[in-house]
C-alpha cells in the first residue's frame, strides 16, 4: 500500500478530551444530585408517613405525635433553607449539598437505634431540613457544570428526584414490613444514601465543585478584577429590588399555596367528599407517580426548545384543568384525569423556577435568590394547608380550596407572562461588562 493510500491517523485534539470531560461531568452531576434528591426527600419525607403503622404498633405513639411531627419537618426545611443560603455563600453549594446528604443518611441510620418517639422525631425534623438545604445550591452547581442550553431537563429530572425515591420505598417497604422489620428499612436506604455520598464526595472532589465559582474563573482567567460578574452573596442579597426576583419568589409562595395542599388532600377529597373507594385512590396515586418519574425531565427538555416561561404556562394551564376538573366533574374516571394532569404539570414547575434562576443568574447570587424562593415556597405550604382546613371547616367540602387552586393556577400563568425572556438583558443578574456593548438592542445590565 502507497503512503498515498493509507488513512490519514486520527488526530486527538485538547478540544476533543476537554469536550469529553465536560460531558462526563455533567452526566455525573446529574445522576448524583437526582439521586441526592430521592434520598433527602423520598427517604427522608415520605418513609416515615408509609411506615407509620408499624412504627405505631412497636414504639406506641399515637396520631398527634404524627402531626407534631409532620409540622416540625416542615419547621426544619424552612430553617434550613434559609441556613443553608447563609452557609452556601461562604462555603460553597458543593460542600453545603454533600453535608446534607451525609447529615440525611446518618439520620436514616440513626432513627432506628432509638425506640424514643422524641429522638425520632428530632431525627426527622433534621431530615426535613436536609432537604431544603441540599436544593437551594442545586442552580449554582448546575451553573457550573451543564451547559446553558441543556439545564432545563436537568433541573427537570433532577425535581423528579423525589418520585424516583418513593418508587424505591414502594418496593422495599412490604419485604421489610412483612418480616415486621421496619428497622433494617431505615438501615438499607441510611446505609444506601451513606454509600451514595462516600462517591459524590469523591465526584465532586475530582469536578473541582468544593472550590468557590470565583476562584475557578478568576484563576483561569489571570484577574479577578473588571470583566468577572458580579456573583456575590451581596448580589444576590440585593436582589430585592429586581422585579423579576419578587416575582420569581411570589410565584414559588404560590406554588407552596396551591400545589402542596392538592396532594395533601387530595385522597380524604377523593374518598370522603367524593365516595371514591381507596382502591380507586391508590390509582391515582400511582398514576400520579408513574407520570411524575419522567414529566419532570421531559417537560425541561421542552423547555430547552421553547423557554422556560412557555413550559410553565403549560405547566400551569394543566394545573388549572386538573383542579377545575375536580371542581366540575369529579365523576367516573374524570378525577384520574385530573391526577394524570396533575403530575405532569407538578414536577416540572419544580424545576422550571431552578432552571429560569439558573438561566438568569450564577453563583453566590443565584444561590441566594433560590435559596429564598425554598423559604417563600415553604410559607406558601403552610398558609395552604391550613387555609384549606379553615375552608372545609367552614363548608363541610373540600371542593372550595380546589376553586381556590384553579384561581391560583391563572394567577401562577399571568405572573409568568410578566418575566423576561430567560438569559435576556433584562434577566441577567450581577453582571459587569468591561465595555458597554453598542449597537445592539437592551442596555448592560449591572448589578
Amino acid at each position: 500500500m502507497n503512503d498515498s493510500e493509507r488513512p490519514a491517523p486520527v488526530v486527538r485534539t485538547e478540544k476533543d478530551g476537554n469536550s469529553r470531560a465536560k460531558v462526563f461531568a455533567a452526566f455525573a452531576a446529574t445522576v448524583l444530585l437526582t439521586s441526592f434528591v430521592a434520598a433527602t426527600y423520598g427517604f427522608g419525607f415520605y418513609l416515615f408517613a408509609q411506615i407509620v403503622p408499624d412504627m405505631r404498633r412497636d414504639l406506641g405513639f399515637g396520631y398527634t405525635a404524627v402531626g407534631t411531627i409532620t409540622a416540625a419537618a416542615q419547621f426544619g426545611f424552612l430553617l434550613f433553607a434559609m441556613i443553608g443560603t447563609w452557609v452556601s455563600t461562604r462555603i460553597g453549594g458543593g460542600q453545603v449539598v454533600i453535608g446534607s446528604v451525609a447529615l440525611c443518611g446518618v439520620c436514616l441510620v440513626l432513627i432506628p437505634l432509638s425506640d424514643s418517639i422524641v429522638v425520632i422525631g428530632v431525627l426527622l425534623t433534621i431530615l426535613g431540613g436536609t432537604a431544603a438545604s441540599v436544593y437551594v445550591p442545586l442552580v449554582e452547581i448546575v451553573g457550573r457544570v451543564i451547559d446553558y442550553r441543556h439545564r432545563g431537563k436537568v433541573l427537570g429530572l433532577v425535581s423528579s428526584g423525589t418520585s424516583y425515591g418513593v418508587f424505591v420505598n414502594s418496593m422495599l417497604v412490604p419485604n421489610f414490613v412483612r418480616d415486621d422489620n421496619w428497622r433494617g428499612l431505615w438501615y438499607s436506604v441510611g446505609f444506601g444514601t451513606l454509600m451514595v455520598t462516600a462517591v459524590a464526595a469523591f465526584t465532586f472532589h475530582r469536578l473541582g465543585l468544593f472550590r468557590q465559582e470565583e476562584e475557578v474563573r478568576a484563576e483561569s482567567e489571570g484577574t479577578a478584577g473588571e470583566g468577572v460578574p458580579d456573583n456575590s452573596a451581596r448580589a444576590g442579597w440585593r436582589m430585592v429590588l429586581v422585579r423579576w426576583v419578587v416575582i420569581v419568589w411570589t410565584m414559588k409562595f404560590l406554588n407552596g399555596f396551591a400545589c402542596m395542599p392538592f396532594q395533601n388532600y387530595l385522597s380524604p377529597y377523593l374518598r370522603e367528599g367524593l365516595g371514591f373507594d381507596i382502591g380507586f385512590a391508590a390509582q391515582v396515586w400511582g398514576a400520579i407517580g408513574i407520570i411524575g418519574m419522567f414529566a419532570g425531565f421531559a417537560v425541561g427538555w421542552l423547555s430547552d426548545r421553547i423557554g422556560v416561561r412557555a413550559a410553565l404556562v403549560m405547566c400551569y394551564t394543566l394545573f388549572f384543568l386538573s383542579a377545575a376538573i375536580l371542581v366540575v366533574a369529579p365523576v367516573g374516571f374524570l378525577p384520574m384525569v385530573s391526577g394524570v394532569l396533575f403530575a405532569l404539570a407538578f414536577y416540572p414547575i419544580y424545576g422550571l423556577v431552578p432552571a429560569y434562576v439558573s438561566k438568569s443568574a450564577s453563583g453566590a447570587a443565584a444561590t441566594v435568590i433560590f435559596g429564598i424562593t425554598n423559604v417563600t415556597q415553604g410559607l406558601g405550604g403552610i398558609a395552604g394547608n391550613y387555609t384549606a382546613g379553615f375552608l372545609k371547616n367552614v363548608t363541610g367540602d373540600f371542593m372550595w380550596y380546589y376553586v381556590v387552586i384553579a384561581v391560583t393556577a391563572v394567577v401562577l400563568a399571568l405572573l409568568t407572562l410578566q418575566l423576561p425572556r430567560e438569559g435576556s438583558a433584562e434577566s441577567a443578574i450581577g453582571k459587569r461588562p468591561t465595555v458597554p456593548e453598542t449597537g445592539k438592542q437592551g442596555a448592560p445590565s449591572v448589578s
